[in-house]
């Protein structure tokens, strides 16, 4: 013990006791108090700087260092010193400080791969792992040989050669995710993808038995693997369940998988995709990235910019990346769609020509109208003359000037490079199978037959494939058509087990076979005792109205309304046979003249007696015994009548 007395031994009895249960917060408090009774004491200060890191307190435990390193020295802390330093992302520092160190322990040399992992010096870091793995033993071996699995994964995808295969055994999860990893960028697609399912499947029964983690940790642990995978889907094409699965690793609240992500197809919502990139903005992501994983999320950011019409941020993000790689052609294409988007095409062939002139080999050129001249100057780019978006648009180009022998002989160039570098590749398959299509549409029989053939090779029981090559075949040569066409199935194995009739005369179907009516004679009689005969409906007659006539032509007229009819006049509104009330009270307008007497020839001067003959027979009513007609004005009141009471018993 560096100080004397009762109470600093008591003191540090106390922080070896916090030290050995992990309580560095405690054994904290007990160093200041030592180190307030003897402020020089060595040992209390590198406890202290210990019992800092403990507790993440990296910046603490740094100005500490500093404040004392003549009495610390430059040995005692330098391991402390450099992984402060890395743990604070000052990654160039720790290793400044790891290089002046005056021997390398195992623990530096550790943290020593961990920094040159992060520089991206990849080949010096795997020598460093090596040589840890070849001189060390203890129970952190297997965390190195992840460390080097890893190592070598990130050469395999980053680096410009590729690593040689170290015989790691995939006893973990994660050495089993870097084995995938590093076949995903040796263009083993189905290998990875294989590999991947046996990592989480390694990763599930490593925490089947432990009870304190969850099932939304398991997944959280998962959710790296899943990304892998989903990026392996949209590099075989399968875009929609990458997204799929992109999108369920994202709702993890985890940042691995977002840039992958914004670079899909975007027919999708684009403000969408602004929030999500928002997200790869946070505190801290930029440290946990690969410089090249950094600049993907850069590029999208751009090309979100411009899709946003937000001009200047994108100039400004495709600027930058222009700046970290100047021969890379990426951002040079960004900025040149941005100025056609502001119909600045002057402006975008001067930069395309600028960067020409700069990067002979990277060259590329785009013409308003001069589209052949621009395909040529597209084929003379190395690096992208054989990618499926490449070959996509000079064929598209190619055929819009009607130039289908150029289109033909970009497919075959494709063909062959793919053929000598990733033969029987998903790429390859596809690439040989559009050109067939290609040929077909444009009636080149003769040249498809041999990417026909290829195809056929390939898989024998695609159907269609064969009978595309016998059609070809027919045209060429009829004989080898007939001898293919004995590989097709038997029709009775093709066709459908489909009921023919049925199906006609189902519900929705718009033709029905009528069946032809049984002749007379064909018709076998039933015996009566095995079959009960159905007696047949007599049709009941209709009902005629009451004073039908047969003999009378009916009315042609008969089914329509009233008054559609032809001899329909409408309803004679206001017209009575006998209009009351048109003269003076008491008259009546019509009866006036016959009930004068004078006027009439046939009347006697004077008036018959009652019960005469003559009166009797004329059969005249005589004037007092006629009723004169009621006029508008001489209407009777109507008496009103007693309301019968209502109630029971009533009447």
């Amino acid at each position: 013990m560096a100080s004397g007395g009762g109470h600093v031994a008591a003191l540090w009895t106390e922080v070896n006791r916090c030290g050995q249960n992990g309580d560095f917060a405690r054994a904290l408090k007990a160093v200041n108090k030592i180190l307030h009774e003897a402020k020089d004491d060595i040992t209390a200060l590198h406890c202290k700087v210990v019992c800092l890191v403990q507790n993440s307190s990296f910046k603490e435990a740094l100005n500490v260092m500093n404040n004392y390193s003549k009495l610390l020295g430059n040995d005692l802390v330098v391991f402390e010193k450099a992984y402060c330093e890395y743990r604070l992302n000052r990654v160039e520092s720790a290793l400044k400080t790891i290089e002046a160190a005056s021997e390398q322990t195992d623990k530096l040399k550790e943290l020593y791969g961990q920094v040159l992992y992060r520089l991206e010096r990849y080949d010096e870091c795997k020598a460093v792992y090596t040589d840890l793995i070849r001189n060390s033993q203890d129970e952190y071996e297997e965390e190195r040989k992840t460390n080097l699995s890893a190592v070598v994964a990130a050469m395999s995808q980053w680096g410009e050669s590729s690593p040689e295969d170290l015989g790691l055994s995939e006893t973990t999860y994660e050495l089993c995710y870097n084995a995938a990893c590093s076949l995903i960028g040796q263009g083993q697609l189905t290998e990875a993808l294989n590999k991947l399912k046996q990592a989480e499947e390694l990763c599930r029964v490593s925490f089947a038995d432990d009870t304190d983690m969850t099932e939304e940790d398991i997944e959280s642990e998962l959710a790296v693997i899943h990304s892998q995978m989903a990026y392996i889907m949209q590099l075989q094409g399968r875009t929609e369940e990458a997204l799929q699965r992109y999108n369920q690793v994202i709702k993890l609240n985890t940042n691995v998988c977002l840039s992958v992500c914004l670079s899909l197809p975007q027919d999708q919502n684009v403000f969408d995709s602004k929030k999500k990139v928002k997200l790869t903005s946070t505190d801290g992501v930029e440290h946990k990235l690969a410089r090249r994983q950094l600049q993907a999320i850069d590029f999208n950011k751009a090309l979100l910019a411009m899709y946003t019409n937000q001009a200047e941020q994108c100039r400004k993000l495709a600027s930058g990346l222009q700046t970290q790689n100047p021969g890379q052609p990426r951002p040079v294409l960004v900025q040149v769609a941005q100025l056609c988007r502001e119909k600045q095409h002057g402006k975008a062939i001067e930069q395309l020509q600028q960067f020409a002139e700069q990067h002979p080999e990277m060259i590329l050129h785009a013409f308003n109208c001069h589209v052949t001249k621009a395909c040529d100057i597209l084929r003379l780019i190395e690096d992208f003359k054989h990618k499926q978006g490449m070959v996509s648009a000079l064929v598209s180009m190619y055929s819009h000037e009607e130039d289908i022998d150029s289109a033909i002989e970009v497919f075959s160039q494709a063909i062959q490079y793919y053929q000598s570098q990733q033969s029987g590749s998903p790429t390859h398959l596809a690439l040989v199978r559009e050109a067939a299509n290609f040929k077909l549409k444009h009636g080149r029989k003769r040249e498809a037959i041999s990417d026909l053939e290829q195809l056929w090779k390939q898989n024998p029981k695609d159907i269609r494939m064969l009978a595309q090559l016998i059609s070809a075949y027919s045209v060429v040569d009829a004989d080898k058509a007939k001898s293919l066409s004995k590989h097709l199935p038997s029709p009775d194995s093709m066709a459908l087990k489909v009921d023919v009739e049925e199906l006609e005369n189902s519900h929705g179907a718009t033709y029905i076979r009528k069946k032809a009516a049984k002749p007379a004679g064909d018709a076998v009689p039933k015996e009566q005792g095995n079959v009960e005969i159905k007696k047949k409906r007599k049709k009941k007659k209709g009902k005629l109205p009451k004073n039908f006539d047969p003999k009378a032509t009916p009315d042609p007229e008969r089914w329509l309304p009233m008054r559609e009819r032809t001899y329909y006049r409408g309803k004679k509104k206001g017209k009575k046979k006998e209009q009351v009330g048109k003269g003076t009270q008491g008259t009546t307008a019509g009866g006036s003249a016959d009930l004068d007497a004078s006027k009439t020839a046939s009347s006697p001067p004077t008036s018959p007696r009652p019960g005469s003959a003559s009166s009797s027979a004329s059969g005249a009513v005589p004037p007092r015994q006629q009723k004169p007609a009621t006029a508008s004005g001489a209407t009777r009141k109507k008496v009103p009548q007693k309301k019968k009471k209502s109630g029971k018993g009533g009447w």
